[in-house]
C-alpha cells in the first residue's frame, strides 16, 4: 500500500514538472526557460523590482566584464537571455501575454498569434498616426477644392457673355491702359495680360456657389473636428428650439425654416442647395415645397417632364433603336 502511494506521488510530481515545461515554448519569449527565473524574481514582483534585478544581472554578466574562462559567444548568449527576459517582463502588455501562456499551455496557436502580433506591430503612438491621416485628408480636401474652383474659373473665362461683362468692368475700373497696350509690340504678352485681368475680375465679381465655390479653410476636416463639440451643441440647441416652436406651440414657419424643409424634402445636400439661384429658391417658396406632399408631387411632375423630353429627343430615340437591335459586332476577315 505504501509502495502504491509513493508511486502516485512521484507520478504526480513528474506530471507537474512536465506540464510546466510544456507551458514554455521554444522560440517564444524566453524559450523553455522561465523569464522570472532568468531574472531571479517572482510573478508577484513589481516593475521596479524587475528593473533592479535586471541592472544587477546586466552589470554582472555583461560580455565586457567576463573572464577568459567564458567565451565571447557564451557571454553574449547569456546576456541576451537576461535582456530578453527584462524586455518581456518590463512591458505590462507583453508580461500579461507571457503570464497567460504559462497559465494556459494548451492554447498553443493563440500564444503564437499574440506573440508575433505584438512583435510585428509598429511601436507608434496611434494618436500620431491618426493626426497624420487627418492632416493628409485635410490637405487633399483643400487641394481638391482649389482644383474644382480653378476649373470653374477657367470655364467661365471661356464663356463669351462673362468675358464681355468682365471686360466692361475692367474698363470702368481702369484696369486696362489702352495707350500703353497699343505701344506693346508683343501680342502674346498683351493677350496674356488681358486674360489675367479677365480672370481676376471674374474671381472678384462672380458669385460661385456649391461644390465649385472658393475653398474655405473652415470646411476642412481638421477645423470641423476641432469645432465638433460646438457643432453638436448648436444642433441640439436648434433641435430643441424647433420642437418647442413648431411641434409644441404650433408656430408658423419663417422663410429660413421653409428653406430648410425644402432642402430636406428635395433631398439636396448643403452644397447643392447653396448652388441654387435666388430666383429658383423664390420659385420653390411660391410652390410651397416645404410641405412634403407638394414636394413629392412636384418631383413626380419633374420626372414625368424629363421622361417626355427624353422620349422626344432624337438622340434618345436613336439610342433606344440601337439598344433594341442589339449592339453591332466587328469581325476580321482572315481569308
Amino acid at each position: 500500500m505504501k509502495m502504491k502511494s509513493y508511486l502516485f506521488i512521484v507520478t504526480f510530481c513528474v506530471f507537474l514538472n512536465v506540464s510546466n515545461v510544456h507551458s514554455l515554448i521554444e522560440g517564444l519569449y524566453c524559450g523553455v526557460e522561465n523569464c522570472y527565473d532568468v531574472l531571479g524574481v517572482t510573478r508577484e514582483s513589481s516593475r521596479s523590482a524587475i528593473g533592479k534585478a535586471y541592472r544587477v544581472l546586466a552589470k554582472k554578466y555583461h560580455p565586457d566584464v567576463q573572464g577568459p574562462e567564458v567565451t565571447k559567444e557564451e557571454a553574449e548568449k547569456n546576456f541576451r537571455r537576461i535582456a530578453t527576459a527584462y524586455e518581456i517582463l518590463s512591458d505590462n502588455a507583453s508580461r500579461e501575454d507571457y503570464d497567460y501562456m504559462v497559465d494556459n499551455p494548451e492554447e498553443m496557436y493563440m500564444h503564437y498569434y499574440r506573440y508575433y502580433r505584438r512583435r510585428t506591430a509598429p511601436n507608434v503612438d496611434i494618436r500620431l498616426i491618426l493626426a497624420v491621416c487627418i492632416t493628409i485628408i485635410s490637405g487633399i480636401q483643400y487641394y481638391t477644392a482649389w482644383e474644382r474652383y480653378d476649373t470653374a474659373i477657367k470655364y467661365l473665362t471661356t464663356v463669351q457673355k462673362y468675358r464681355i461683362h468682365a471686360l466692361e468692368i475692367a474698363k470702368k475700373e481702369g484696369l486696362f491702359n489702352e495707350n500703353t497696350s497699343k505701344k506693346v509690340k508683343d501680342k502674346s504678352k498683351e493677350k496674356e495680360e488681358k486674360e489675367q485681368i479677365i480672370r481676376k475680375v471674374i474671381e472678384e465679381k462672380m458669385d460661385i456657389r456649391g461644390g465649385y465655390s472658393k475653398p474655405d479653410w473652415k470646411q476642412i476636416l481638421w477645423f470641423q473636428l476641432i469645432i465638433l463639440p460646438y457643432t453638436i451643441y448648436q444642433y441640439v440647441r436648434w433641435y430643441i428650439v424647433w420642437v418647442y416652436k413648431f411641434d409644441i406651440r404650433k408656430e408658423e414657419y419663417g422663410e429660413e425654416e421653409k428653406l430648410y424643409l425644402i432642402k430636406k424634402n428635395l433631398k439636396l445636400s448643403q452644397l447643392e442647395f447653396d448652388a441654387l439661384e435666388d430666383h429658383t429658391r423664390e420659385e420653390y417658396l411660391e410652390l410651397e415645397l416645404w410641405i412634403k406632399s407638394n414636394a413629392v408631387d412636384w418631383k413626380a411632375e419633374k420626372e414625368e417632364d424629363l421622361k417626355r423630353e427624353l422620349s422626344q429627343s432624337a438622340r434618345h430615340k436613336a439610342y433606344r433603336r440601337y439598344m433594341k437591335k442589339g449592339t453591332s459586332r466587328l469581325t476580321f476577315d482572315d481569308s
